[in-house]
């Protein structure tokens, strides 16, 4: 992996890592993403934080381990946007279960996080597990994570006005009183399922720019930002 994200590194384009399990191979790149040769983005799909679910999902059973690594990570590159997804009512998730995911995400301060109520599919080993979770039991809790995380969510981005960021603009559009916008990415949004940068006084740009933006405003899911101002 690392002779890949070198490689991809003298291409001079964002390389984003998606979906790519925690094995001890990815901290390898992490000192890669520090030096600027890759996008300081990691989306590791972590799914769970209860070992019992864990191992019922035949994932890693080790929490406590993803912990420290996302605090090593941190340590080894500031900057790094660590995304991952969970699954909400898994079968034979008990609400202690559920409060360690809770407990984790806490303590993770994880910067992009999607969740998804459990859901049969065909052909599934988890089909056969006892103990399914009540379909109005997993909505509740899939609304309980989402609460938490918009929260620290919320709060990462709040963090982030007043800074300069580099966006890359993906689209122009032109206002009703005549004066354009740009809608673009930083280096911590993924296209189409992170959030946005909204620009203002973006004439002259043109989607594929680069562009140095002070951030003025924030939501808890996208940005607002401009030329900076003195």
């Amino acid at each position: 992996m690392t002779e890949l994200c070198q490689s991809l590194s003298e291409l001079g384009v964002w390389t984003r890592l998606h979906y790519v399990y925690p094995y001890p191979h990815v901290d390898e790149v992490i000192p890669l993403m520090a030096d600027g040769l890759i996008l300081p983005y990691l989306d590791v799909p972590f799914q769970h934080a209860s070992p019992r679910i864990l191992k019922a999902m035949k994932r890693p059973a080790h929490a406590e381990n993803n912990l420290a690594r996302i605090k090593a990570w941190r340590e080894i590159c500031p900057d790094i946007t660590v995304r991952s997804t969970f699954i909400a009512g898994f079968p034979g998730e008990t609400e202690e279960d559920f409060q360690m995911l809770l407990d984790f995400l806490e303590e993770a301060q994880l910067d992009r996080v999607g969740c998804f109520a459990y859901s049969a599919v065909d052909g599934a080993k988890a089909n056969e597990l006892p103990n399914h979770v009540p379909e109005e039991l997993k909505q509740e809790r899939l609304a309980r994570f989402m609460e938490v995380q918009e929260r620290i969510s919320a709060a990462k981005l709040q963090a982030k006005i007043g800074t300069m960021q580099t966006v890359l603009v993906d689209e122009i559009n032109q206002l009703e009183d005549g004066s354009f916008e740009a809608i673009g990415r930083t280096k911590a949004d993924a296209p189409e399922i992170d959030g946005v940068v909204y620009l203002d006084d973006a004439e002259g740009l043109t989607p594929g720019d680069f562009v140095e933006v002070q951030i003025t405003n924030a939501d808890g899911h996208d940005l607002w930002g401009g030329p900076p101002r003195d």
